[in-house]
């Protein structure tokens, strides 16, 4: 299957998806939306297939949706995809809910700056690694909008509501040292960059390939 805005690889029963728009921070296009739910898809319908990894091409993992069309971001009246009622599903919050249906566990690998829906959509993910060079922001109080993508749900049970309140109101972009210092159970691990590119090769994705899959779902 041929992927846009996506690459994707199976070695050793792992999947490893690669959100592909370096020149873009990885900033997700309706494209790579639809790209990424069907690699979804994909993993679950392939048997040999254990375990999922997410992860960016270059220097960010994901900088959140591509705003660069300004008002015509969300115009689905446009684009001829307005539902009959005119209450569309926001698309992160398909992706995020097709990632919490996955069949296998997934893994975010994050490299570098989350932002906005690529720190949204790692949340219903199983484990998260980051990169000590990562940057996590959720910013939707700072650009006038509600937290997305189900996070308001996912958050809070993941690192507690004092925690994620803190985070979602001041919308503040803090690094993963300031993310450990809160000691919130964010990530399971934080990995330098020296040691980062070895995370597909070297952690838990093999370990769990081996498992079988009723064991983990």
């Amino acid at each position: 299957m041929t992927f846009t805005d996506l690459k994707c690889e199976v070695v050793d029963n792992v999947m490893t998806v690669t959100l592909n728009r370096p020149d873009k921070l990885n900033a997700l296009s309706r494209d790579m939306r639809h790209s990424l739910m069907a690699a979804i898809d994909q993993a679950d319908d392939d048997d040999t297939v254990r375990a999922l990894i997410i992860t960016g091409e270059g220097r960010a993992f994901c900088a959140g949706a591509d705003l660069s069309r300004g008002d015509e971001t969300f115009n689905y009246k446009k684009r001829g995809e307005l539902r009959d009622d005119g209450l569309n599903r926001d698309g992160g919050g398909l992706v995020v809910l097709r990632l919490f249906e996955c069949k296998k566990p997934v893994i975010a690998a994050i490299n570098g700056p989350a932002v906005g829906f690529g720190a949204t959509m790692t949340l219903p993910m199983d484990i998260r690694l980051a990169s000590t060079e990562a940057r996590i922001g959720f910013v939707f109080a700072r650009r006038g909008v509600v937290p997305e993508a189900c996070s308001s749900w996912f958050l809070p049970r993941i690192v507690g509501i004092s925690q994620d309140l803190q985070w979602t109101m001041s919308g503040r972009v803090g690094s993963s040292t300031q993310q450990r210092q809160a000691k919130a159970g964010w990530s399971a691990k934080w990995l330098s960059q020296d040691n980062y590119s070895t995370v597909p090769t070297n952690w838990q994705p093999r370990s769990l390939s081996t498992h079988q899959q009723f064991q983990l779902r």
